[in-house]
């Protein structure tokens, strides 16, 4: 184990991975030696991301709500690449709305997208990592897991369940040599976040007060967090969360 912390020739799926905090953790990984195919559902999108990261990266077209696709998904990352090592649950939806509103149909939406999604592409990634005795499976939870927000009960609701699922998996198959990690990221800059915070100046205020880092987070940051628990310099670490928020979670 000469670079413990570099993924020189594994293989990764990113979900999600054309944007945002997908985009930056592929980036990341490709830099770190790693092969990845990410998954989205425009394809013009993920041509431009690909053409973004080069032939390190390949990309496949498809949505995390259908359950039926994703042994078609895992399949292509293994004849593509040779095999899996990493599979980062990134894809997912978001709902703000006050809780009296939402109603269950929207619920149900956001669950089946964050949660149930992600435990059907696990499941059938997970064959496969524990025939080769070897595998990181990271999802990507939110702040919104580890304490309140408001009008968030259904992202919230799915995002601590992750935090649930990743340590279940963890107690049953990690002496398997498959590890499961949850991050959980803070204000990340996105497009979505800055067009947000720039209509509601006291928020944005409020989130830099919070954050003891006095900033945003990058989507490579994100990536660099991912990386650490996808390589085997995190050989011995399973079942934890993450926070990479720069202190938001502990700030007061």
């Amino acid at each position: 184990m000469t670079h413990p912390y570099q993924l020189t020739d594994k293989v990764a799926l990113i979900t999600g991975g054309a944007e945002g905090i997908g985009l930056g953790t592929a980036r990341v990984f490709i830099s770190q030696g790693a092969r990845v195919v990410i998954t989205g559902r425009t394809l013009q999108t993920l041509k431009k991301a690909q053409e973004d990261l080069g032939d390190r990266c390949l990309i496949y077209q498809n949505d995390v709500v259908d359950k039926p696709s994703h042994k078609d998904v895992i399949d292509f990352a293994e004849t593509s690449w040779g095999r899996l090592d990493i599979l980062v649950n990134n894809a997912g939806m978001h709902l703000k709305k006050t809780s009296l509103e939402v109603t269950d149909e929207e619920f149900q939406s956001v669950i089946d997208t964050n949660l149930s999604s992600v435990f059907s592409l696990t499941r059938t990634a997970l064959k496969g990592m524990i025939q080769r005795q070897g595998g990181s499976v990271i999802f990507i939870s939110s702040m919104a897991a580890l304490y309140g927000l408001e009008k968030v009960a259904a992202y919230s609701s799915s995002k601590a369940a992750l935090l649930g699922m990743a340590r279940s998996l963890a107690a049953e198959y990690s002496h398997t040599g498959v590890r499961f990690n949850t991050i959980a990221p803070g204000f990340i800059q996105s497009k979505m976040l800055e067009a947000a915070l720039a209509n509601d100046p006291e928020r944005k205020s409020r989130v830099l007060r919070r954050t003891p880092a006095g900033r945003l987070g990058k989507p490579e940051e994100i990536g660099l967090a991912a990386a650490f628990l996808a390589s085997d310099a995190s050989r011995f670490i399973t079942g934890v969360c993450l926070p990479v928020d720069g202190g938001n979670s502990i700030g007061f």
